[in-house]
């Protein structure tokens, strides 16, 4: 796509698939894997699609068989050892939180297959999000050896429940996409050949709606979020404070040989 306000976004496939729909696309190597620059367009995508007037609503997708593998091996790498590179991402992490919340144009996700870390922030705090059956859901930091911070503190006991939230987050147990359903925290799930269309399809319909009234209706709806900035800030800190600890370096590790992780960090704070 061809548009001056998004010179700035290289890393992420922007198209119009309709009338006032913006569709921005994950397309990478690794099942759409987010990396260090990537990572920092898609926090500051929402800005710009807040302030352009030929956009009414922005679509979120994964390119071929996945939404997201999350946080690529370099992006992650570059958080352990260096920390102004920690610090950047911290920012940024904290940015996509907040820049989806506060965007005024509502944000629709399609999620299909793997749907992983800041992929997935975004596209659980969009507006309407709109799951393949068979998506597997992961909130894998535990898993990683930090907390559950980006999204996960603020709004899955919002969208779940506590008792669903916690079991998912300290376990990093997969959801399938009509399990997310069921429990509630998405939208909609329809079969996986039907994702791209049906996501599409609501984007288009709030495209033609009332503006004013649905921005308006969204701003009101997401003061829960704002109201509850503080759980955000408290994950969002020590999520980053564990990537300086010898737990994210030995579940980065495990990770990358394909083994289960050997946690040795203290087991008393």
């Amino acid at each position: 796509m061809t548009d001056d306000r998004y010179h700035d976004f290289p890393g992420l496939t922007l198209d119009r698939p309709a009338d006032g729909v913006l569709r921005i696309t994950l397309d990478a190597p690794g099942l759409n894997a987010v990396d260090v620059a990537v990572h920092r367009e898609l926090a500051d995508i929402w800005t710009v699609v807040d302030r352009d007037p030929e956009t009414r609503v922005a679509l979120l997708r994964g390119a071929g068989r996945a939404f997201s593998a999350g946080g690529s091996f370099e992006l992650l790498d570059e958080m352990l050892d260096d920390y102004a590179s920690r610090t950047r991402v911290l920012r940024e992490a904290r940015d996509l939180v907040f820049n989806v919340i506060n965007c005024s144009k509502p944000v629709v996700s399609a999620i299909h297959g793997p749907a992983v870390g800041a992929g997935l922030v975004a596209a659980l705090l969009a507006d309407v999000s709109v799951v393949g059956r068979s998506a597997r859901i992961i909130d894998g930091h535990t898993r990683l050896g930090v907390a559950a911070g980006d999204h996960a503190a603020i709004c899955w006991p919002l969208l779940c429940g506590m008792a669903k939230a916690k079991y998912y987050l300290l376990t990093c147990e997969p959801l399938t996409g009509e399990e997310a359903e069921r429990i509630g925290l998405v939208s909609l799930c329809v079969d996986d050949d039907e994702v791209q269309e049906r996501a599409l399809a609501v984007a288009v319909q709030l495209a033609e709606g009332a503006q004013s009234a649905i921005r308006w209706t969204k701003h009101s709806l997401n003061n829960w979020y704002r109201d509850h900035s503080s759980i955000f800030d408290a994950s969002w800190g020590l999520e980053f404070y564990g990537f300086g600890g010898p737990d994210a370096a030995e579940g980065l590790a495990s990770h990358r040989e394909k083994r289960p992780p050997r946690f040795t960090g203290p087991t008393s704070e």
